[in-house]
């Protein structure tokens, strides 16, 4: 509708379109994720009101953050078949869907339902894999700083909305309080319908960077069935690399989302800080990802992947252990945020690298699907676990002593790791060097 027309007015100021693709979904990972952040601020408010305790409520946002990483390898295929525009379109409507139905749950069923399933399978459909299919069909060039750009968007929401969801708990409850999340996906829904196009070819253009009079591929390059997920996944289990990544990307969930996204504002909580400073702090920790993450897509480019890695998981894990002696003041927890909010999920980049340099171009996608749902369910047992220590010991530090301890294990293992071949090797060979 209103694509054609815009990229034909953009190309003739020498700007193209596919800025416009990042552009949207940018704010569309950016609102989806927000989605998935908030209820981490609703863990109080919830218990206060329906009487549910802690572990109970972080079963539920358990289930979200599962289905957020399973719906990872699938997600292409259902783009593949579906088309980018109309997956996404349901996605957003599926999360704002969600969000609105949970503001009249009056039993726990319904939280499973609305925040645990229905927001799980909608952000994953936005998540990390959607970058990485726009980023490729849209892009010859500077593929690597979109990449990080969208991977950014989608951390950065997780924490962004979360001191106004805060503000509005406090003065106006927590039902008005998702009004600007839910408004924000049903916004989006309606960009990604007038603007979002599949591919270049559907407006008349190469991707960016490509030759002139070259046309985006129209058919993916391997055959595509429900089947495929699980052939790569049993192909990239025999190689050690995948296991080193997916316990790595595991403890990297375990340490992000899982803890301190879902219980960051209850911790604060605990030691008598609000939910507003508190909110606050873990939207200062996305205003510093933004930054770690595309410096480390950056800095993937020219260094060592496993050298980064174990620079991040180590950094974080320091951070993680230090947290309970910060005496959760301004100055300390300010600290906190900027060590830690520069690596949230700088990890990303150099993962992605060190699984394409070992499964090949073709693979890595998917290959990263199935690591990126080790990562989620990282995320959904620390979801649950640090709930169920807050119920049986009225403190979180066992759940932060515990994930520090695995990040500098996760520091430890990356080495075991070969340096990857030449980007050049056949993926095969470089399968076997690892």
């Amino acid at each position: 509708m209103f694509a054609q027309p815009l990229s034909t007015w953009l190309h003739r100021r020498g700007l193209h379109y596919s800025w416009v693709i990042v552009a949207v979904t940018f704010l569309t990972a950016l609102s989806s994720s927000a989605a998935l952040g908030l209820p981490g601020a609703l863990l109080q408010p919830l218990s206060k009101e329906f009487g549910w305790d802690v572990e109970q409520i972080s079963s539920a946002l358990a289930v979200r953050f599962a289905l957020f990483g399973l719906m990872g390898p699938f997600a292409a295929i259902l783009m593949e078949r579906f088309g980018l525009r109309n997956v996404v379109v349901t996605a957003l409507t599926l999360v704002a869907a969600g969000m609105a139905l949970a503001t009249q749950m009056t039993q726990f069923w319904q939280l499973v339902l609305f925040w645990g399933i229905m927001l799980g399978v909608g952000s994953g459909l936005t998540a990390l894999v959607l970058s990485a299919v726009v980023s490729n069909r849209w892009f010859d060039q500077h593929r690597g700083l979109v990449v990080g750009i969208l991977t950014a968007s989608s951390a950065t929401g997780q924490l962004i909305f979360l001191p106004v969801g805060a503000w509005m708990i406090e003065h106006y409850g927590w039902r008005l309080a998702v009004l600007p999340v839910l408004s924000a996906c049903a916004l989006m829904a309606v960009a990604v319908f007038l603007l979002m196009r599949n591919r270049p070819a559907d407006v008349g253009l190469a991707p960016y960077g490509a030759a002139p009079g070259s046309v985006a591929p129209a058919a993916p390059a391997m055959h595509i069935t429900l089947a495929t997920p699980f052939r790569i996944l049993a192909e990239a289990a025999r190689s050690r690399v995948f296991w080193v990544l997916a316990g790595t990307f595991f403890i990297c969930g375990l340490s992000t989302n899982g803890l301190i996204q879902t219980h960051f504002i209850s911790l604060c909580g605990d030691a008598g800080l609000g939910p507003v400073p508190a909110a606050s702090v873990l939207a200062m920790m996305g205003a510093f990802d933004l930054v770690g993450t595309i410096a480390s897509g950056w800095l993937s480019d020219r260094y060592d992947n496993r050298k980064l890695l174990f620079m991040y998981y180590g950094l974080r894990g320091l951070s993680l252990l230090w947290l309970p002696y910060s005496e959760f003041t301004l100055y300390g927890l300010s600290v906190f945020a900027m060590f830690y909010g520069l690596d949230w999920i700088a990890t990303v980049p150099p993962t992605v690298r060190l699984a394409g340099a070992t499964f090949g171009k073709e693979k890595a996608g998917m290959v990263f699907g199935w690591i990126f749902a080790a990562h989620q369910l990282g995320a959904a047992v620390a979801a649950y676990g640090a709930g169920r220590v807050r119920t049986l010991l009225l403190t979180y530090n066992p759940a932060l002593f515990a994930a520090g301890a695995a990040c500098l294990l996760a520091a430890a293992i990356i080495w075991l790791i070969r340096k990857p071949a030449a980007a050049s090797a056949a993926a095969p060979a470089a399968a076997r060097a690892a």
